[in-house]
């Protein structure tokens, strides 16, 4: 099972990998939601959905639905 922006934690920062082209709204790739782009959790809504992410310096609202279909590499703080 892959790794989904739906399992980011706040604050968390991942690397998209992949994506259902079919399952991903075009108004998102259009904003920078691509494979090899940086994402982060900002927040997240009272009841879980939406969600809030900066994708490359654009702030974005995603639903929980989309976000599970989107594939992602966290990356790893440095220590």
């Amino acid at each position: 099972m892959q790794t989904t922006i739906a399992q980011l934690e706040i604050g968390e920062k991942a690397i998209i990998t992949d994506f259902d082209i079919n399952a991903v709204p075009l108004k998102l790739i259009e904003m920078g939601c691509l494979p090899g782009n940086t994402v982060e959790l900002l927040q997240i809504a009272p009841f879980g959905d939406p969600l809030f992410l900066n994708i490359n310096d654009s702030h974005l609202a995603i639903r929980l639905e989309t976000a599970s279909v989107i594939e992602i590499e966290i990356l790893k703080n440095p220590s």
